[in-house]
């Protein structure tokens, strides 16, 4: 994206559709949700994973370099990954 475009409000081609998320699902002690975005043809997966830590409520977006050809196969991916991140990192995703 050229620079102008960034600083007059243009947007970067990945954001160009709206993503809808999955509904929220509660893993460990975390909310996560998919939210994978159409890129060209296919579906790029990419997430959320949300906590609230002494009464802030905390968010990690993640994408993923990973393409499906449909939209729910990207959800399940994204969804797995949220929970290895999760299994991983635990509140360090936050750092």
């Amino acid at each position: 994206m050229s620079f102008w475009k960034t600083l007059f409000g243009g947007k970067s081609a990945a954001h160009s559709t709206a993503a809808k998320t999955s509904p929220p699902e509660a893993y460990n002690g975390f909310t996560i949700r998919a939210a994978p975005f159409k890129a060209d043809a296919q579906y790029q997966a990419a997430g959320f994973i949300e906590k609230e830590i002494a009464g802030v409520r905390k968010e990690h977006h993640f994408i993923r370099a990973d393409f499906f050809a449909s939209y729910d196969d990207a959800v399940t991916f994204s969804l797995t990954k949220a929970r290895q991140i999760i299994d991983l990192q635990g509140d360090r995703v936050f750092d």
